[in-house]
């Protein structure tokens, strides 16, 4: 089209411009006669070069194509034709041009050489208009009610009448003028001239049929120039005959199966497919291309055994509604004859929450079969997802997902999104897919083609609303007036096929019966036997992580001074057999690498770490984007480490960890918060999936949340990670006191939903962090994380710690003093994470650590209640108290208290020290925050602040 546009100005500048743009096209200006048929570039035609460079010229092609029309280009041909269209009858049909026709060809040729361009200009941007627009003029609405739902906009610049050809500067007269087609449409086949009235009625059947496409907003021309390719070329969305065999076969499938389900289960909701029949065999036809493609789907040795169960094994867990359960499956692809396996992840009613957690699990299953680049042909994974309409268009997390998408420990390479939108049936493309009454801005954020389908079934909206229990004639009389009037996908597509010859209708009915006869289904899985191992690690291990830790592994590396002081300051830990929390956490993840589990630590600024404390992604200071990973450099044949800052998203990255922890047990996964506070950003993430997870589904996972914790000062928003959230999620009874029976604390974490911890020490971090992926069976982790003690000069460990034969202590008892003499022992303060510290330095500066025993609960829930009465036992003469930083209808009180009472059988009353009541979690105020610390602090070690009180 640029080269019309040069040609449109030369001719504006005369002879001489012609004579310039012959010699820009690769040929002299014309003298003599030279082969009819030689082209200038494909993008413009001959007679369009030819007809501004010389007249002389112009007269030899016109006297070879009165000799035969095959003498020249098409394009002469056709401008030819023209003028001999005009011409008076007996004058064209003159096998020599007469000197009058003559004349009025080369009297034609500047006039009719511009219009000729400026026409074809015209309908080069006719073709893009319908490329771009002809979706808003699609037949997307077998109701015939399109104002009633859909977008109305009818562009202006889509020839729906003829008067708007028009808006080109042209007329009926032109239908029947061949036109050169350009580079960017492929509606001509071998064809590259096509009358205008052609071009028309194919750009009509590949942009406005029962499919629409959006997709020019893509950037990519390669892209676009394929999807031109799959749409535009003729005849290649006609079914074969055994295509639409099987695409009978399929709609028999999913319509008899609803039917089946709607008679088993009549009163029951169960958002069925009524309406929406089309997607199964939509996605059964996803699922033949992608298998041909090399698509395996999802690796079976990789599913935990509980992967495959049913809501019938699970003996102890609430179960779910059916809509919400997953599967597991493998088969042979009938089109390929390869095995494949379908995994359907369990989601709940919140809508699109899955959508991150399916993108996780893809991403982990690329992941472990080296497939970092979703190219790998003999193990391709990919993922599927579901939407449904207004919950694509209004749920954030949508966005988020999207996001992820082109984030290089995220990306999944590419996915497939399904729209179900009422009146339209179903929508899909290779990355992406969207309904017509939504912008598309999703679709743009990761340049995607959108696909507007209508299935051609006229119930394409769900035949009962929401659900079948609901009434749509409430709100929607009209419409499903007309959705009552029509005939069922099913009759109508059988009838069609049985006309055409394509099946009989014994060949039908055979069809029906035999699928009417396999409704059955089975659920298999054991549970696993069960086994405690320590956690400790021997000292050349310790040392050769520590020495990793605090080295530089590659040459030539320059570091950041900052950075360099951090490394030396671990050195010296290393030497003196210690450890702050940022070597803990080293050694915890270096030596499961060592053991070959996989570990994975995702979430905003964890390469460095928030509070500038971990750095596991060094930067050449003098090299642009050289950067070391000391964790990938510890032994040989280590396991890879995965450390990776995300997008700025809590909902979504969570729920892609998650995700990614359900493909393999054999990974420590962990989502660090920026602060513990955002993780109600990922509410749902934490609520629908990884706390119930196991009672709904039958669904183990490991995914283990790191959540910075704690009162210093900076405000309501910095401080607290809710643990009184998580705790009230625990499912261990307050109120029983359990039997201790075996192993107590293995059988605890395997009956809980979900293990709650505050560690005090780097060495129980370490110890609690091993022990996530030693025991036998998966469970969430979650664990409050410190902000000062990163760098608390009490709270580090020695090595001695960690070594082999010690293991995670639930709880840490008082060593001091007040141990050596329990009896005179006044009162036991029961407390978790960092106000430890400063419980122990008042004790201290008081001088009260013979009178007061200071005993740290490191794991809060499941509760250790064997471990606390033996610490209540010991010290019966003293008063219980319950300390805690937080607020008093926030943090740990509200667990920790009537478990403890249960220990004591009620019969030792239990005190609560700490900060008031209150809305807000913490105070943004300093001075406040150090007044209310002073003030609780001087409660805990005043030995007569409860004496003649009433609880």
């Amino acid at each position: 089209m640029s080269q019309f546009r040069a040609l449109a100005g030369v001719l504006r500048g005369g002879r001489a411009g012609g004579s310039q743009w012959l010699r820009a096209c690769g040929e002299a200006p014309a003298r003599r006669w030279v082969d009819p048929r030689r082209g200038c570039s494909s993008g413009a035609a001959p007679v369009l070069s030819a007809v501004a460079g010389s007249s002389s010229y112009m007269e030899e092609m016109y006297i070879a194509w009165l000799e035969d029309h095959k003498n020249v280009h098409e394009s002469w041909d056709a401008f030819f034709s023209n003028i001999h269209a005009s011409s008076p009858p007996g004058e064209a049909g003159e096998r020599r041009p007469s000197a009058l026709l003559k004349g009025r060809v080369l009297s034609h040729s500047a006039n009719m050489a511009q219009k000729v361009v400026e026409d074809h200009l015209a309908v080069h941007t006719l073709i893009r208009a319908y490329q771009i627009r002809g979706h808003h003029v699609a037949q997307l609405d077998p109701l015939g009610i399109l104002d009633a739902d859909l977008d109305h906009f009818v562009p202006s610049d889509l020839i729906t009448t003829i008067d708007k050809l028009g808006f080109y500067g042209l007329d009926e007269s032109d239908l029947d003028r061949s036109f050169q087609l350009p580079s960017t449409t492929f509606i001509g086949g071998e064809d590259t001239i096509l009358p205008l009235r052609e071009i028309i009625r194919r750009l009509e059947a590949s942009y406005c049929g029962h499919i629409g496409i959006e997709f020019m907003f893509i950037n990519n021309v390669d892209q676009c120039q394929w999807i031109r390719q799959k749409f535009e070329t003729r005849g290649i969305l006609q079914f074969t005959k055994l295509e639409k065999r099987t695409l009978l076969a399929r709609l028999i499938r999913s319509t008899r199966f609803e039917d089946f389900l709607a008679r088993k289960w009549s009163s029951e909701k169960r958002f069925g497919l009524e309406g929406c029949e089309v997607l199964i065999p939509a996605l059964k036809s996803m699922i033949d291309t992608s298998s041909s493609a090399g698509i395996d789907s999802f690796d079976p040795k990789l599913e935990a055994s509980d992967e495959v169960r049913e809501l019938q094994m699970c003996e102890k867990g609430s179960g779910d509604v059916k809509y919400h359960l997953g599967m597991y499956h493998e088969r042979i692809n009938r089109e390929t004859d390869k095995n494949i396996t379908l995994s359907l992840m369990a989601n709940p009613s919140h809508l699109e929450a899955v959508d991150p957690v399916v993108q996780g699990k893809a991403k982990a299953e690329q992941f472990y079969r080296g497939d970092t680049q979703g190219k790998k042909a003999s193990c391709l994974v990919m993922s599927i997802l579901i939407h449904g309409d207004a919950a694509f268009a209004g749920q954030g997390v949508v966005y988020e997902t999207f996001h992820l998408s082109e984030l290089p420990s995220y990306t999944t390479h590419g996915t497939i999104h399904v729209v179900v939108n009422n009146q339209i049936g179903f929508t899909t493309d290779p990355r992406m897919a969207r309904s017509s009454p939504y912008p598309t801005d999703v679709a743009r954020v990761v340049n995607a083609p959108i696909f507007h389908v209508n299935a051609d079934d006229p119930e394409a909206v769900m035949r009962f609303g929401h659900n079948e229990m609901d009434e749509p004639m409430f709100t929607q009389p009209l419409m499903y007036k007309q959705i009552r009037r029509q005939e069922h996908v099913l009759k109508k597509y059988s009838d069609r096929l049985i006309a055409e010859g394509v099946v009989t209708l014994q060949e039908y009915e055979e069809e029906v019966a035999k699928y009417d006869k396999i409704y059955f289904f089975t659920a298999a899985g054991e549970p696993k036997s069960m086994s405690s191992v320590p956690t400790g690690l021997k000292e050349e291990v310790l040392q050769h992580i520590g020495q990793t830790a605090s080295s530089v592994p590659l040459d030539d590396f320059k570091i950041h001074p900052g950075v360099s002081r951090i490394l030396r300051g671990r050195a010296d830990l290393v030497k003196n057999r210690q450890m702050d929390w940022a070597l803990g956490e080293y050694m915890a993840f270096g030596s499961l690498l060592k053991d070959g589990i996989h570990v994975r630590l995702s979430g905003q600024d964890v390469e460095r770490g928030t509070f500038s404390h971990r750095h596991h992604v060094l930067h050449d200071q003098e090299v642009d984007k050289r950067i070391c990973v000391p964790m990938n450099h510890l032994w040989a044949d280590q396991a890879p480490y995965t450390v990776c800052n995300s997008s700025l998203s809590e909902y979504g990255v969570l729920g892609f960890e998650l995700g990614f922890a359900m493909a393999s047990p054999n990974a420590l996964i962990l989502w660090e918060a920026q602060f513990g506070d955002f993780n109600n950003t990922a509410q749902c993430i934490i609520d629908q999936f990884i706390s119930p997870g196991q009672a709904k589904w039958v669904r183990n996972n490991g995914i283990v949340l790191l959540l910075p914790h704690g009162m210093e000062g900076m405000g309501p928003e910095h401080s607290s990670a809710r643990p009184e959230r998580f705790l009230q999620m625990s499912n261990d009874d307050p109120d029983h006191f359990p039997e201790f029976s075996g192993d107590f604390e293995v059988q605890q974490l395997y009956d809980c939903n979900w293990i709650v911890v505050n560690c005090s020490t780097p060495a129980n971090y370490c110890h609690v962090l091993r022990r996530q992926i030693l025991l036998p069976f998966r469970k969430p982790l979650i664990i409050f994380t410190p902000k000062s003690l990163l760098r608390h000069p009490d709270a580090r460990s020695s090595f001695e710690d960690l070594a082999e034969g010690t293991k995670f202590k639930r709880l840490i008892p008082d060593v001091g003093p007040a141990s050596q003499n329990p009896a005179q022992v006044k009162r036991v303060i029961f407390c978790a994470g960092k106000v430890y510290y400063e419980l122990a330095r008042e004790r201290k500066q008081q001088k009260l650590e013979k009178e007061i025993a200071i005993i740290r609960l490191e794991q809060i829930s499941p509760f250790p209640f064997d471990l606390v009465r033996t610490e209540a036992e010991k010290y019966g003469n003293a008063e219980l108290v319950w300390c805690q930083e937080e607020h008093k209808n926030m943090g740990y009180y509200d667990y920790a208290r009537p478990r403890l009472l249960t220990v004591t059988a009620n019969r030792r009353p239990v005190w609560y020290v700490g900060r008031d009541p209150a809305a807000a979690p913490a105070t943004g105020n300093k001075f406040t925050h150090f007044n209310e610390l002073k003030r609780f602090m001087d409660t805990a070690f005043n030995l007569n602040a409860f004496t003649g009180k009433d609880l």
